[in-house]
């Protein structure tokens, strides 16, 4: 793109900015546990070169050092970088210790909330639950507005864990959930409703682009993938194996593809190798060129135990593939009858079946991924999710001030 060309799609993405428009000033400080290859890091670093784009003063803190995301130490510190993304400034980073309680944690609150003040910071949000429990309170005690964000169910965390957490949300101005499921847990768990908003994920430009296919495909092959870190059971890799066992028993030409990495990798391989599926599985590991994966496979399945707003289910509907997820949290905000299938949760035989399916009927797999994509291109882009961003500062600001 030509240097006048970016000057004119800057100078209208401000034009229709909430916080540009409004002459908003004030600098916004985001916190995240870590920079690994997940949604929620993902939905970081998109929101926050978003709010650049649109010259928002936009700060950044991390509690871990970690990660895919972060890539190699610039003049001014750890820079966020990736495929179309530039560097999105300094990264700030507070560690704890390998402890929430002990004593490097309340230091690093106490240096957080000297970095709040001093930094001018008028409204910080964390985005995970490490930094919920990091950030809230050192805002507070700096006089900071604060946002909470609740990304999850809930029902992965432990009873205390959820408990301590739903403290600190009572503390906040706004706590943002990215599905109403996950609103609704908080509200029957006594939280406020005014104190909670729903604002969904957003894809880059780059997901709703026409990508390569990688792997290549094969001719003659269908293509079903699963892409998910391998770090939680509730994730359900094992129940997608199973499912493709049962697959392959009724179709030669289908091959299934892992997308993603984590601890129970080498658990899932020899799964693979009990089930005889060595020659119809292949492991991608990481990768963070999704738009290609996507465009190698003809179904993407999600059979997630627990999801609030799948990444990867966006991802999939933005690039035109049909998905197939369980019916739980916010999937069924996601995908409906026409836009996707859904299946009772680990249920073995429904996931096969519905795999079946699919596999047997193109047409049906073009109506879906086609419905899908039209309703991720008007729900999804990354403009639209940052503009509801925008709207909920000023208002928190403007509401505080009066």
């Amino acid at each position: 793109m030509s240097s006048h060309a970016e000057n004119q799609t800057r100078e209208s993405a401000q034009a229709a900015s909430p916080a540009y428009s409004a002459g908003f000033p004030d600098a916004i400080f985001l916190m995240i546990n870590s920079l690994e290859t997940g949604g929620t890091e993902r939905q970081f670093v998109e929101i926050a070169r978003s709010l650049k784009s649109v010259q928002c003063d936009v700060r950044l803190g991390c509690l871990q050092r970690k990660g895919s995301f972060l890539e190699s130490p610039g003049l001014d510190g750890p820079r966020l970088d990736g495929p179309g993304l530039d560097g999105i400034g300094e990264l700030q980073h507070f560690g704890l210790g390998g402890s929430l309680y002990g004593l490097q944690s309340m230091r690093s609150r106490w240096r957080l909330m000297r970095y709040l003040r001093r930094s001018k910071i008028a409204i910080a949000q964390a985005f995970d639950f490490y930094a919920n429990l990091t950030l809230i309170p050192a805002a507070k005690l700096a006089g900071v507005r604060v946002l909470g964000s609740h990304r999850q169910l809930g029902d992965l965390l432990t009873r205390s864990q959820f408990r301590v957490q739903l403290e600190m949300f009572r503390w906040c101005d706004k706590v943002v959930c990215n599905s109403r499921a996950a609103a609704d847990r908080l509200a029957r768990a006594g939280l406020p409703t005014q104190k909670l908003v729903v604002i969904g994920n957003g894809m880059p430009p780059s997901a709703f682009v026409e990508a390569s296919p990688d792997p290549a495909r094969l001719p003659g092959v269908l293509r079903i993938g699963m892409i998910s870190r391998m770090n939680q059971r509730a994730k359900n890799h094992g129940l997608f194996l199973r499912a493709a066992a049962r697959v392959s028993a009724k179709f030669s030409a289908v091959e299934f593809v892992l997308v993603g990495d984590g601890p129970l990798r080498g658990e899932l391989e020899r799964q693979v190798k009990d089930l005889g599926l060595l020659d119809r599985v292949r492991f991608l590991g990481d990768r963070r060129d999704i738009p290609s994966v996507l465009a190698s496979l003809d179904i993407t399945v999600l059979p997630s135990a627990s999801e609030s707003l799948s990444n990867a289910i966006m991802e999939s509907m933005a690039a035109g593939i049909p998905v197939i997820a369980n019916r739980v949290g916010g999937n069924p905000e996601l995908i409906t009858g026409e836009r996707g299938v859904l299946v009772a949760a680990d249920d073995e035989q429904a996931l096969s079946a519905a795999m079946e399916s699919l596999l047997r009927d193109q047409d049906l797999r073009t109506r879906l991924g086609h419905n899908a994509r039209t309703y991720a291109l008007a729900n999804f882009t990354i403009d639209e999710v940052r503009k509801q961003y925008e709207e909920l500062y000023v208002d928190v600001i403007q509401r505080t001030r009066a």
